[in-house]
């Protein structure tokens, strides 16, 4: 379960306080700090697949892209900042002291228990409110699926897609993905 602090602040505040922190994990939603819970083997080891899957695509594309881990924050409004699972961003790679991507492309989430309502809803209507992101993955461990929302033509949300198998051409940036490489056939959710 997800701790909210009582602290309110905006954006720029919570990065200047988030970076004086010795551990832990946090997002701002309307201003008030929330703390991140420990993740189960599960989920770790399914957002290291999905970063590698996403590295690997961007570097067999030769594109002028990035892919990141947990870590980095995206700015979603005044008072707003989420901490994806992953995400992919245009060149050139932010600052090196950075904690904040600027304008990702493509953002994912990883469904579990405590921040399955979050990223369902106030994640997929917040991400959507930055005008860089095209594409918003939620990874769905225990029913073993990534739930595809995006952009289409003028800015609105296409219908979103669910995949249990087979690959994902993501465009932009343009790379695909391979669903067997995130949920390998040999481990059971």
């Amino acid at each position: 379960m997800n701790v909210v602090l009582p602290t309110r602040m905006t954006v720029d505040e919570f990065l200047a306080w988030a970076e004086r922190q010795d551990k832990g994990r946090y997002e701002l939603f309307n201003g008030r700090v929330v703390m991140q819970q420990s993740e189960k083997w599960m989920h770790s080891a399914i957002k290291g697949r999905i970063y590698v899957a996403l590295l690997q695509a961007v570097d067999r594309a030769g594109i002028a892209y990035f892919a990141a881990t947990q870590g980095p924050t995206v700015r979603i409004g005044e008072n707003v900042a989420f901490e994806p699972d992953a995400l992919v961003a245009r060149l050139p790679y932010p600052d090196g002291n950075s904690v904040e991507i600027a304008a990702p492309v493509l953002v994912v989430e990883i469904l579990s228990p405590s921040t399955a309502k979050r990223d369902l809803a106030d994640k997929l209507a917040g991400y959507f409110k930055v005008p860089s992101i095209q594409h918003y993955l939620i990874v769905d461990p225990e029913e073993r699926e990534i739930i595809w929302h995006r952009r289409a033509g003028g800015g609105a949300l296409e219908q979103p897609l669910t995949l249990r198998e087979g690959s994902l051409t993501i465009d932009p940036p343009g790379i695909e993905i391979t669903l067997g490489n995130i949920f390998p056939a040999d481990e059971a959710p």
